[in-house]
């Protein structure tokens, strides 16, 4: 994988390839094609080389030819740093002095990238959409970013890596509008989970586009890779009512948000970014699916970067012998991800294999209750950070659903082990 090197650089790599392949399309489509090969000859004594021009036939060439072009594809510049990200919702960018304030704070710190939300938890846009279907159904009617591309010039002239969050599946606007489309139940009427969303239904195709379009639109505004929440099918609610049609008696669970991954991933490829995934933290720790579709192996060759959300609030308590997971953060950090690791490594393909990143906590869990939550700041921040890189894994991304991070832990970086 490259790395990035800065972004005027990588615009005049794609412009001006680009620029010098068409000069020479019109070049050749005007004049024919005098084609004249350079051979070396050698003197006796060997030390001068001289050039000899050998004249070739002249190849004909119709006045159109200069039109037919290749496709285009920026898949071989693809731009690709290890990540130390943050999370920012699609409000955070719009609000002016929230976003020179986080802005300020990252170029103090570590972080060089942020995770930006494009379609959020609801279903709704961060900025104004050219995508029909995405205009039908009102989903950028209230944009939270008016100049969106503004926002993302100053990303990138900060060399910040932008990575554009899309929540996939869990989408009550779409499977309100399109019906068809959702998780359906036995009697033919929308689903919908314990807090009444609906979802679209992971097997269905025409679902599969409409997110794919919208994630081809992010890589047009500047992202340089797509990460996809909620992909996967839902845990909670009344799921025995569920009728996921011919399709899922067909293909399992988890072969089918693979195969939404594999797909995604191909058809992104002209547009030069990488596909990531977000799946549960427990992934790596068991051997199924958990039906929810997320198989860590499976997904492992079906996207670039798996992203386990490895909050240590949300672990059972026990876990990995762990009485109280949200009190041990580094614990929890280091045996989920060196699970992960493990696994990845022992897997035998031929197929290139996922590069981990996991979600790590950045917040009070005092939903918990007493003694089950500890206030987390510098100090269970750095835990996990120090987790993460002690399993072999050297990206992370801070989780904060209100964008309020613990700069203090994030002033430098902490020693990798060594061996």
């Amino acid at each position: 994988m490259g790395v990035r090197q800065t972004s005027e650089l990588g615009q005049w790599k794609r412009h001006g390839i680009l620029g010098v392949c068409l000069a020479l399309a019109l070049t050749l489509g005007m004049t024919g094609c005098q084609t004249a090969v350079r051979q070396p000859i050698y003197e006796t004594a060997g030390a001068m080389e001289a050039w000899d021009d050998e004249e070739l036939a002249t190849i004909p060439v119709k006045g159109s030819d200069y039109m037919v072009q290749p496709d285009s594809s920026w898949e071989p510049f693809k731009i690709y740093r290890e990540v130390k990200g943050i999370y920012m919702t699609g409000n955070t960018i719009g609000l002016q002095w929230r976003f020179e304030e986080i802005l300020n704070e990252t170029n103090q710190s570590i972080i060089n990238a942020w995770v930006v939300d494009v379609k959020d938890d609801h279903g709704t846009m961060t900025y104004a959409s050219g995508i029909p279907m995405v205009n039908d159904l009102g989903q950028d009617a209230r944009v939270k970013v008016r100049d969106f591309q503004e926002a993302m010039d100053i990303m990138h002239y900060h060399d910040i890596y932008p990575i554009a969050r899309i929540v996939t599946f869990k989408d009550v606007i779409a499977a309100a509008g399109n019906p068809h489309w959702a998780i359906q139940t036995h009697e033919g009427q929308v689903w919908r989970d314990r807090k009444q969303d609906a979802w679209l239904n992971p097997y269905n195709r025409e679902a599969w586009d409409y997110l794919v379009d919208i994630a081809k639109e992010a890589a047009t505004r500047g992202f340089y890779e797509v990460q996809f929440d909620y992909v996967r099918f839902p845990t909670d609610g009344p799921r025995e009512q569920i009728d996921y049609g011919e399709a899922g008696e067909q293909e399992t669970m988890a072969e089918a948000v693979a195969a939404f991954l594999s797909y995604a991933r191909e058809e992104l490829k002209p547009y030069g970014v990488y596909v990531s995934a977000d799946i549960f933290g427990l992934v790596p720790a068991v051997t199924d699916d958990m039906r929810l579709g997320q198989h860590l192996e499976t997904l492992a060759v079906a996207a670039d970067i798996l992203c386990p959300m490895a909050y240590p609030s949300h672990y059972a308590l026990g876990t990995f012998g762990v009485a109280v997971p949200d009190l041990e953060p580094y614990p929890i950090l280091y045996e989920t991800m060196k699970r992960a690791v493990d696994r990845i490594e022992d897997m035998n393909t031929d197929e290139p294999k996922a590069v981990l990143r996991p979600w790590i906590q950045d917040f009070t869990a005092s939903y918990l209750g007493r003694g089950y939550y500890q206030r987390y700041g510098a100090e269970q921040v750095r835990d996990q950070i120090r987790g993460t890189y002690d399993s072999g894994v050297n990206e992370w991304i801070l989780w904060n659903a209100g964008n309020n991070y613990t700069w203090e832990a994030l002033r430098e970086d902490i020693p990798r082990n060594t061996p």
